[in-house]
């Protein structure tokens, strides 16, 4: 059919996308900045679903010499000899690994087939001997050193980070087999590896001293993802029919694209980036939709940021240096570097004269996805429609200027909190409240500055302000006097929006809000 566009939905076969004649955004220039840095060892981490895999093929192919897949892009009249070397893929993302045997069967599947491909003589026992003696072999077989690509390469890990059994009997084992990228050097043209994070006592990172890792690399910023520039390049009959069928002009419709999909950056001077997984979905299906949550819950985070017992929203809009989003090893690692590699914190801006980087959620699918896996920690909301209806009137409070129904709603809200968290201070009820309006679309800001001190939540709408003082087993009168001396109204004092000062008091007791104080 004429004008037909096929996206590689979870295609991560370049051949066959090449093949299929699926869209496909050049990457291939990336290839080359590989062959002209002479590295041989190289490590990316990016969050899932970002292409990672579908690079390791395209190395794949173009290191076995398949030049005719390249014709048309970037790398195909690059100064190369396209001979064919011998390539060892290890894709760790197909397992789950939950009992200690898993991996074996897995790389035992591997080299029992590249034994028999390049005629390993010694069967040796041990996995990692295995792996040295199979990539000698390839090498004296075809007289080419071998390419190495790991797609994934701490899947087993990432799966156990809660099993401390399973996870200390994956790292040794993992340990073992990477040892290998040292010891058969000689045999060795390239190794690339992809993952999450840097578990730093893997050997791949403490025994390999040349390792080039590309995470923050300026030159490889947009390796993985989709750029602005290549959304309007490649996908202008995608995006027209995403405007058709909602029916919005053209330029509406990549706001909405950005709104929900760009918003990722990941190096001092890399481009905003669009998550290629929800693009492509969206610009399939023509809809909007939270594509990547489907893919994948993030309960680890959660869990780690309710076990911290962080302010969200400060947590989610800081300033760190480089160093604090290595994390190096996701293990132990904190809520900040374990929401930036897992991709709900991205770069949205560097200082050069600080060397800090400003962080931020991404994009409104993103939002929507973490916050629904947080809300449960902070309030445990009973399925049906009296949650439901809560939620609702809430919202029509706010919208409406209705402060003392608010209050009472947000009563009812917060009676969710369960007897079982800890209730040492007000940050829990601050987190509820604050994950709550941001899932319902309300602009609202937590420790809002001022000249004489922090309000503790600030609501806008087109119509309203809301100031909000919350007090901890005090009282509502205390919240009150404090908004009032510290004049917390004087910064939207040429407002024209109709302002609300609301003092309570949240009872660890009671797990409900004392009468409030509205003025």
């Amino acid at each position: 059919m004429e004008g037909t566009v096929y996206y590689p939905i979870g295609q991560q076969d370049f051949r066959e996308l090449r093949e299929d004649e699926c869209t496909y955004v050049d990457k291939t220039q990336y290839i080359g900045k590989i062959l002209a840095s002479r590295h041989r060892y190289y490590f990316l981490a990016r969050p899932r679903r970002f292409g990672k895999s579908l690079f390791l093929s395209t190395l794949r192919y173009f290191f076995e010499g398949e030049r005719a897949l390249f014709k048309g892009l970037s790398i195909y009249d690059a100064k190369w000899n396209w001979e064919k070397h011998p390539v060892l893929r290890l894709d760790l993302n197909v397992g789950k690994y939950e009992e200690p045997g898993l991996l074996d069967e897995a790389l035992n599947n591997y080299f029992a087939e590249w034994e028999q491909q390049y005629d390993v003589e010694i069967k040796a026992e041990s996995l990692s001997t295995r792996f040295g003696n199979i990539i000698k072999a390839a090498h004296l077989k075809t007289e080419k050193k071998v390419v190495i690509l790991v797609d994934e390469y701490d899947k087993p890990l990432v799966g156990n980070l809660n099993k401390d059994e399973n996870f200390e009997h994956y790292r040794t084992k993992l340990a073992s087999l990477y040892s290998n990228f040292k010891s058969s050097a000689e045999h060795i043209k390239l190794v690339f590896l992809t993952g999450v994070s840097r578990f730093s006592k893997l050997s791949v990172f403490s025994d390999l001293n040349n390792l080039n890792d590309i995470t923050f690399d300026n030159d490889f910023a947009d390796i993985c993802g989709i750029t602005e520039k290549e959304l309007l390049n490649n996908f202008y009959i995608g995006i027209s029919s995403f405007a058709d069928e909602n029916e919005v002009t053209y330029e509406e419709a990549l706001r909405e694209l950005k709104r929900n999909y760009d918003g990722y950056r990941f190096a001092r001077k890399g481009s905003d980036i669009y998550n290629p997984w929800s693009l492509l979905n969206c610009l399939s299906k023509r809809s909007i939709a939270d594509y990547w949550s489907l893919t994948g819950k993030p309960t680890l985070i959660a869990e780690a940021m309710h076990r911290f017992d962080e302010d969200i929203e400060s947590l989610l809009n800081t300033q760190c240096d480089e160093v604090a989003l290595h994390g190096f090893d996701l293990r132990s690692a904190s809520p900040l570097a374990m929401l930036f590699q897992t991709g709900y914190l991205t770069i949205k801006a560097f200082d050069p004269q600080t060397q800090l980087y400003t962080l931020g959620v991404p994009n409104r699918e993103v939002t929507n996805s973490l916050f629904k896996e947080l809300l449960p920690f902070y309030v445990r909301i009973k399925s049906g429609g009296d949650s439901e209806t809560v939620v609702r009137n809430i919202i029509n409070n706010i919208l409406l200027g209705e402060p003392k129904k608010l209050v009472k709603n947000l009563d009812i809200f917060l009676a969710g909190i369960p007897y079982d968290m800890k209730m040492e201070n007000e940050n829990n009820v601050h987190n509820a409240i604050y994950i709550l309006l941001t899932l319902i679309g309300v602009k609202a800001e937590t420790e809002v500055r001022t000249s004489n001190g922090r309000i503790d939540l600030v609501v806008k709408t087109p119509r309203f302000i809301y100031i909000i003082e919350l007090k901890f087993d005090r009282s509502a009168e205390e919240a009150m006097n404090q908004i009032e001396e510290k004049q917390y109204a004087l910064p939207y004092a040429k407002d024209t929006r109709q302002l609300f000062k609301i003092g309570i008091n949240f009872s660890s007791k009671t797990r409900h809000l004392d009468q409030p104080t509205i003025k």
